[in-house]
């Protein structure tokens, strides 16, 4: 791969406030305490410069967790500059502390608009990537739509998003995926801890700071029960919520009703519920026949990636008016008199009224990332275009490290044992 030089930027970023510096860090430094996985590879890189002369874009919620991405990668050599992945998700005062205190470029506001939102990944594509660390993969279909001429410059991609993996599976089945891209969500250590425990938790986060709302004793309409949609319904029935399930997969919604919730289409679902929360990376699962029936009242939100899953234009035709009660809720008064209440515009609501995930379970999961960077600077030239999971032994190493961080030990296999599963001849 021949690399193109790049001219420097003369802006160096685009923050909201860089006086929010050292309330940042400070914040930054708390979450370091609960992330062990990404500090040990963050002093490796540090020795190693894996990444020296490459040039690196993530697009990632700028969060405290995610600021120990981008210091890791800056430390193994990335010329490394982040951007928001969504405009609601973005911690100002990590975006400050990013930039003054450790010299990453960063271009990002919390509530920046779509316009600023769409700069922005133009800033990025300027940067001349040759990784992408994307979350919706929003930088990568803009490449492929406008920048064709990059993509010459580009090792690959890493993708952290059900919605994003679904977005790339789209372009190769297109034709247009024609570069590495690594499946960061489907690694073990992923999805089954920040797709479940990280999204039941933060959600539930969300909801709370958005309303301040009892849970106990609310009917809680989940809509999609995949890992997040899991976590999310575990943790609000944990709280005291009568959990209600919505599936379009059957299998899905058997392991729903096996595992005690009940399930039934959204337009039943509608009348009954107290709050509504849409995990399932698909649009206007929530819509206009759905909100006619709904409670006076009734609280709807996202934990899916994009702010497509509630039909927001359908709602606000329907309202008489819409006003702010509180941070992050809006409330559409609707022709029949009621109210829908909306929180966080759709978007995610554990970034948009919270911090998001816990950063113990984001320790897995950007060490996944900065693992894949890795592979797939070593794999350079020899990974076919498509996309690829993350190594088995990357996998398993991560869930050590975080075992052995945790202070849990587990068995090993005997001899005895690994012979006989190598073994076909021993029977009844």
């Amino acid at each position: 791969m021949t690399v193109t030089p790049v001219r420097p930027s003369a802006q160096k970023h685009e923050v909201k406030d860089l006086s929010l510096a050292p309330q940042g860090r400070q914040r930054i430094e708390w979450a370091g305490r609960e992330m062990p996985v990404l500090r040990q590879i963050q002093e490796r890189f540090a020795q190693e410069k894996p990444f020296e002369g490459i040039r690196l874009v993530a697009c990632c919620h700028v969060t405290t967790e995610t600021a120990h991405l981008a210091i890791a990668l800056k430390n193994g050599g990335a010329d490394a500059l982040l951007i928001a992945s969504n405009p609601l998700s973005t911690q100002d005062d990590v975006a400050a502390s990013l930039v003054a205190d450790y010299g990453i470029p960063v271009f990002a506001m919390k509530g920046e608009d779509n316009a600023t939102y769409s700069r922005h990944v133009q800033i990025a594509l300027d940067h001349r990537p040759n990784i992408i660390i994307d979350d919706g993969s929003d930088v990568v279909a803009t490449l492929i739509q406008e920048r064709q001429d990059q993509i010459a410059d580009l090792i690959g991609t890493t993708e952290e998003t059900t919605t994003g993996i679904v977005r790339l599976r789209a372009m190769f089945n297109d034709g247009v995926l024609t570069f590495p891209a690594v499946n960061v969500n489907d690694a073990d250590t992923k999805h089954f801890f920040d797709n479940r425990y990280g999204t039941g938790q933060s959600t539930l986060d969300g909801i709370i700071r958005a309303t301040n709302i009892l849970l106990a004793g609310k009917t809680l309409v989940v809509a999609g029960y995949g890992w997040c949609g899991k976590g999310t319904a575990l943790r609000a029935r944990g709280m005291g919520a009568n959990v209600v399930v919505t599936e379009i997969d059957p299998v899905k919604a058997i392991e729903a009703v096996m595992d005690g919730f009940r399930v039934m289409p959204m337009a039943e679902a509608a009348p009954l519920g107290d709050i509504f929360v849409t995990v399932t990376g698909n649009k206007h699962v929530i819509r206009a026949e759905h909100f006619a029936v709904m409670k006076d009242g009734a609280i709807v939100c996202n934990s899916g990636h994009f702010d497509i899953e509630i039909d927001l234009k359908s709602l606000g035709a329907e309202a008489t008016e819409v006003k702010d009660v509180r941070n992050f809720t809006q409330q559409y008064r609707l022709k029949n008199g009621k109210s829908v209440i909306v929180l966080g515009e759709g978007r995610l609501v554990n970034l948009a009224a919270a911090e998001g995930h816990p950063s113990a379970v984001m320790d897995m999961s950007f060490a996944n990332q900065a693992l894949a960077c890795e592979y797939l600077v070593k794999n350079q030239g020899s990974l076919a275009a498509g996309l690829h999971t993350v190594p088995k032994e990357v996998d398993q190493e991560i869930a050590r490290l975080k075992l052995q961080a945790m202070g849990v030990a587990i068995d090993a296999l005997t001899a005895e044992q690994i012979e006989y599963m190598n073994s076909w001849t021993s029977g009844t």
